[in-house]
């Protein structure tokens, strides 16, 4: 898919899995995660990014005390 924004996406993501054709485009993204009823990497806090674990609940784990 092209997207404008691509490069600009690249620079702010940090979705840490390497192999990932999504990375920079950011509704195919949002539109995978959504379809496992998970969230991307970006609303999550680099250590936090790191397990891979995009589900909601450990979202709502991190964040308990925020």
């Amino acid at each position: 898919m092209n997207c404008l924004n691509k490069q600009k996406n690249i620079n702010d993501c940090n979705c840490s899995y390497e192999p990932c054709a999504r990375k920079g485009v950011c509704c195919e993204c949002l539109r995978y995660h959504r379809a496992s009823s998970e969230l991307p990497a970006c609303y999550f806090a680099s250590d936090a990014e790191k397990t891979y674990d995009r589900s909601i609940n450990h979202f709502l784990k991190v964040n308990k005390n925020k």
